[in-house]
């Protein structure tokens, strides 16, 4: 396995591209773990209070639309 260091200076050594596919992989990657935490901290309830607020402000009248 590669250092980190490594890794960067072969990056940094990719014709163009080669580091655009990197990227678009590294972007897709990075979405792909975003959603398994979201997915993860859901089923776990920490996104609870998110809930609760919105039923809050529904029931008070001061839910407001974002579009």
């Amino acid at each position: 396995m590669r250092t980190l260091e490594e890794i960067k200076k072969a990056v940094e050594e990719l014709p163009p591209e080669e580091f655009a596919e990197l990227k678009n992989w590294i972007t897709e990657l990075y979405w792909k773990r975003w959603d398994r935490e979201i997915e993860k901290d859901s089923q776990e309830g920490v996104l609870d209070f998110l809930i609760e607020e919105a039923l809050r402000e529904k029931k008070d009248g001061s839910l407001r639309d974002i579009f």
